[in-house]
C-alpha cells in the first residue's frame, strides 16, 4: 500500500482540567500534525496519469479548511474546566469542547472529522500530532480497506 504524507502546523493554547501537573494551567503548544492517506483501494499497480495518490494541495484544502482552521491560535478548553474557571468563557478565540483537550483526545476529533472529509476514493492512514518536538500521539487505521476508520 503506497500512503502520502503532508505536515501542518499551527498554534493553540489549552488546559487540561483535572490533571495535577504544570498543564493543568493555560498553555500553548506549537504543534505539528502529520496526515498520511492511501487509495481506498488498495491496488499494487502502477498508478494512471498523473501518477498521484492524490495531489498534496488537496489534502492541503481539506486539512485546513476542517482542522486547522479550527484549532490555530485558539485557546481550547473543556466545559469542566470552564465551570470552575469562570471568566476564561469570555476569551474571543475560545473553542469550548466537552473533553479535555489532551492530544489524544485532539487526534480522535481529527481522525473523524478528516475522515468524514475525504473523497471516497481515498482512506486516512495515519495520523501522528506532536505536542512538542518531542512528544506526540499516533493514530493508525489497522482498518484501512473499510469505509469506518478503527478506534
Amino acid at each position: 500500500m503506497i500512503q502520502i504524507t503532508k505536515i501542518f502546523h499551527f498554534e493553540m493554547a489549552h488546559a487540561i482540567f483535572g490533571y495535577e501537573g504544570a498543564c493543568k494551567n493555560i498553555h500553548g503548544h506549537s504543534y505539528e500534525l502529520h496526515v498520511s492517506v492511501a487509495a481506498a483501494s488498495g491496488n499494487r499497480d502502477y498508478i494512471p496519469a498523473p501518477g498521484f495518490v492524490v495531489d498534496f494541495s488537496e489534502i492541503k484544502k481539506v486539512v485546513n479548511t476542517s482542522v486547522i482552521k479550527q484549532f490555530d491560535h485558539t485557546l481550547l478548553l473543556s466545559k469542566a474546566f470552564l465551570a470552575v474557571n469562570p471568566a476564561f468563557s469570555t476569551q474571543e478565540n475560545l473553542v469550548i469542547w466537552p473533553m479535555e483537550p489532551t492530544v489524544e483526545n485532539m487526534l480522535v476529533y481529527i481522525m473523524k472529522t478528516l475522515s468524514a472529509g475525504l473523497p471516497a476514493s481515498l482512506r486516512l492512514a495515519a495520523l501522528k500530532l506532536y505536542e512538542t518536538k518531542n512528544s506526540y500521539a499516533e493514530w493508525t487505521n489497522d482498518n484501512i480497506f473499510n469505509k469506518q476508520p478503527a478506534l
